[in-house]
């Protein structure tokens, strides 16, 4: 009887043991989809995780220094996937699938005319509230009208982001990209000490 059942256990464990193995797929497998997850209509679901990924730099043009119309008047916090740095370091420009976030921070409450403020380390200016977050995408195919980049605003306002976003139009990002940054593969490398060098 013992062995009878001790043979069921063993088969049945045999049994689930492949099973599970032919049904799943090995670890790094899963880990290596793109960063870049689109819908079936277009969109762009916002990306997870970010804050992890390598920060590169944080631009500020607050508006008390551009007479209160600033075109993005918070600090710019602008993070890539170590393995995309990594690749721009060796070869000068980002692969294929690479993702830039940019996640916009307010001013910490101005007390001076110019947007600045006080604080034990000195006057200047401090990080407040997130306040948005942009997208940029390499892919060459899907964004050939656009240097191969695609840039997409998940909003401009207070968390909760916006969970999708459609490809904005040249007039509202690309074309100053474009204008500006085209030989530096799209993108302000001369912010972001990191990358400046190469």
């Amino acid at each position: 009887m013992q062995k009878a059942l001790l043979l069921i256990i063993t088969s049945f464990g045999l049994f689930v043991g492949g099973a599970l193995l032919f049904t799943s797929r090995p670890v790094a497998a899963q880990n290596q989809r793109r960063t870049a997850v689109f819908n079936s209509d277009g969109t762009l679901q916002l990306p997870t995780g970010y804050r992890r990924w390598v920060f590169v730099g944080a631009p500020l043009t607050p508006n008390a220094l551009n007479n209160g119309q600033a075109n993005f008047p918070e600090y710019h916090h602008v993070y890539v996937e170590a393995r995309n740095v990594d690749a721009y370091l060796k070869t000068g420009s980002f692969p294929e699938g690479t993702v830039f976030v940019k996640e916009l921070t307010r001013v910490l409450n101005p007390t001076f005319p110019d947007g600045s403020r006080t604080e034990p380390s000195g006057r200047g200016y401090f990080n407040g509230e997130f306040n948005g977050i942009d997208v940029t995408v390499k892919d060459s195919k899907r964004f050939s009208k656009t240097n191969g980049w695609g840039f997409f605003t998940f909003g401009h306002h207070p968390q909760p982001y916006d969970q999708t976003a459609a490809e904005k139009s040249v007039t509202e990002c690309a074309g100053c990209h474009i204008a500006s940054v085209a030989k530096t593969d799209m993108t302000w490398v001369q912010f972001y000490p990191l990358l400046r060098g190469k």
